[in-house]
């Protein structure tokens, strides 16, 4: 038993009955359980009890064992002098200053079902994939699962973004930049590309993206590549991008991508050119992508992007490849940029207009297939079914956020299993 896991009974009233009694025996009626308090203080505000006939409304204190109340230093702090109720999975000792106030204690190590323990215990034990795996069914899983996790997924990217309008003074344009060059960066460079395309005004990359070679040695020269040009294209770049960094006051500093855990196609020299093709192509990509209503529509957006003619034979900088052909978007890059760019932007930008589109926005992941990793791998051998990205999303981002960290009292599937005990195996 944990302090975590008794507030979480309280708070959810999983017991096995509530003819509750304190330890003098005499009967405890709960009128309100109270409100959970995570903050400092009582762990329940407001609560209401009935003893003797008598109402008491005000804080209860949970305890795994009555002596904590003296190891927890409550006696001298003033936020636990409204106390009505101590509440202890185990009652160890008497608390004397409880006894003169006529504080009751109430012992609940006979209300709750040994079930619900061992769950627990398994739970937070050691596991292959996630807490609950030993008892985990697919029939567990919440109406609406799927669709309550992307909302939080889109909510959680919202947030991210809202701040960085905040800093761009709301400009979508420049956040879907900033966005797109992130995911283009991918792990091992997503926070360096996103400070290549922040230490460049939006306004310059307006100017210049109809011109594609002025685009790539921009990003190459803050990339820091062309200070020592290897070949006569290397040359022509570092001259444009000189010139560039005279006309618009460029700052000198420099942000180096790394080459090392990563594929040839994902090089950071092939990422940062399909960027500027991407952005020399679509002159007006931020109105497009909210005007787009189909999935499909976003592919065809991303479908014809590659990297310039120079990579066709390279993965690097004046280094010949034996692989000699286009360096186009892949189908999975492409859905990564439609999920985790193109979608929360699009959710994001009608959510600052008060228009709900959250439906639309389910529509668009239902449509598109699942990803196929690790994750997806664990839940498709526990039973989940995974085929839309709807599902994969929802089941990696439940992942991440609650299995992962093993977060199992506030998780809708955890709740189930403790809430229910006779399911237990």
């Amino acid at each position: 038993m944990t302090e975590k896991l008794l507030q979480y009974l309280w708070n959810y009233k999983v017991f096995t009955h509530f003819d509750f009694k304190n330890t003098a025996g005499d009967p405890v009626e709960i009128l309100d359980f109270g409100k959970w308090n995570t903050d400092a203080g009582p762990d329940f505000l407001a609560g209401k009890i009935k003893m003797n006939g008598v109402v008491f409304a005000g804080n209860i204190e949970l305890h795994v064992k009555s002596s904590d109340w003296i190891f927890h230093n409550h006696s001298i702090d003033p936020n636990y002098r409204n106390i009505i109720l101590h509440v202890v999975f185990q009652h160890d000792l008497e608390i004397e200053e409880l006894v003169e106030q006529n504080i009751p204690t109430l012992e609940l190590k006979e209300h709750i079902d040994t079930t619900v323990l061992r769950k627990y215990e398994k739970l937070i034990g050691e596991t292959r994939f996630i807490p609950c795996e030993q008892i985990f069914r697919p029939d567990q899983i919440p109406v609406h699962f799927h669709e309550s996790n992307i909302l939080k997924k889109l909510e959680d990217k919202s947030a991210e973004l809202e701040q960085n309008l905040s800093q761009f003074k709301n400009n979508f344009e420049a956040v879907l930049f900033h966005s797109l060059a992130y995911s283009f960066g991918l792990k091992v460079n997503a926070f360096i590309f996103r400070q290549i395309a922040e230490s460049i005004d939006f306004v310059i990359i307006n100017k210049v993206r109809q011109n594609r070679f002025q685009l790539e040695a921009l990003f190459f020269g803050i990339a820091g590549w062309l200070e020592n040009p290897e070949d006569e294209q290397m040359g022509m770049w570092k001259r444009e991008f000189d010139f560039l960094s005279t006309k618009f006051q460029i700052p000198k500093l420099k942000f180096r991508p790394k080459f090392s855990r990563l594929r040839p196609p994902n090089f950071p020299t092939i990422r940062l050119s399909q960027l500027a093709g991407l952005y020399h192509q679509h002159q007006n990509l931020f109105s497009k992508v909210i005007q787009i209503e189909k999935p499909e529509e976003l592919y065809g957006l991303l479908r014809e992007v590659k990297a310039s003619e120079y990579w066709d034979h390279r993965f690097n900088f004046g280094k010949i490849s034996s692989v000699d052909q286009p360096k186009n978007l892949t189908r999975d890059f492409m859905e990564l940029l439609i999920l985790n760019t193109l979608l929360p932007l699009k959710y994001t930008y009608h959510k600052y207009r008060r228009e709900n589109i959250a439906d639309e926005i389910i529509n668009f992941y239902n449509a598109m297939t699942a990803e196929k990793n690790s994750v997806t791998d664990g839940w498709k051998i526990l039973g989940m079914k995974c085929s839309t990205a709807l599902e994969s999303q929802s089941l990696i981002y439940h992942f991440n956020h609650f299995c992962e960290q093993k977060n199992c009292l506030n998780c809708s599937i955890g709740f189930k299993l403790l809430k229910e005990p006779s399911h237990a195996r």
